[in-house]
């Protein structure tokens, strides 16, 4: 989809992350698609400004855990990424695009302007496919006393925005129903895997009042269905392969 429109300003800098913004014409759900400079090579990332009233469930690198998160941040990152620190380069990039209360960081060596979206009753799920080291969960190699896998970002990142307050275990169980869906599609996509090493899944969704939020998110719950849907279909755009 083109552009709608393109700073003309010289773009801001933050330790070495130029920022030049490339806004799209979607919905706030959908994240606001950004371009940066960083080492000489051009590459994307993705924001949604949540601001306050919300909170998110995470397996984020940065600001991960359940908790109010102003933000959502999926930044694309080079192949054969040589720092150690991605927790400091994504709030590198967060301070950057002036996001100064705390958020959820999420990275990715996959093509960010490439992202896939569906939306399920409210519920508007955005991926990005990065599939190249995939595998499955319960690999017979892993075992006991083996060594951690070092950082390596490749990775299907998932983020979820919904309208609706969920209880804590239900953003929790968000968190699971997402990973059931994006399994799900990346078998009906032909592939023999269940993810790769360090897919990450981010789910936002409103402060709950008084009535303590939606109690449940499984996939035979309302609001996990329409989950299970729009995490399926985004996923599953996003691992055919190219006609």
């Amino acid at each position: 989809m083109a552009a709608t429109g393109r700073t003309t300003a010289d773009p801001p800098s933050h330790q070495g992350c130029a920022i030049s913004s490339v806004r799209l014409g979607l919905p706030a759900q959908r994240g606001e698609l950004r371009a940066r400079r960083e080492d000489g090579q051009h590459l994307h990332h993705l924001v949604w400004r949540l601001g306050p009233g919300a909170r998110v469930c995470s397996s984020a690198v940065l600001g991960g855990g359940l908790g109010p998160r102003a933000w959502i941040l999926n930044a694309q990152v080079p192949g054969g990424y040589p720092r150690l620190d991605p927790d400091r380069h994504l709030a590198e990039i967060a301070a950057a695009e002036g996001l100064t209360r705390p958020g959820a960081g999420l990275m990715t060596a996959a093509d960010v302007a490439a992202h896939t979206t569906a939306r399920d009753g409210g519920v508007t799920a955005t991926v990005t496919a990065g599939l190249g080291v995939r595998g499955w969960a319960a690999a017979p190699e892993i075992a006991a006393g083996v060594p951690a896998v070092p950082f390596r970002p490749g990775t299907v990142n998932i983020v979820v925005i919904l309208p609706a307050a969920l209880s804590d275990a239900a953003l929790v169980n968000a968190v699971a129903t997402a990973t059931e869906a994006k399994v799900q599609a990346l078998l009906d996509a032909g592939l023999d895997c269940s993810g790769t090493p360090t897919d990450a899944v981010c789910v936002a969704a409103p402060e709950p009042g008084p009535d303590g939020g939606a109690p449940f998110a499984g996939p035979r719950s309302a609001w996990g269905a329409r989950i299970a849907r729009a995490v399926h279909s985004a996923v599953l755009a996003g691992a055919r392969p190219a006609p």
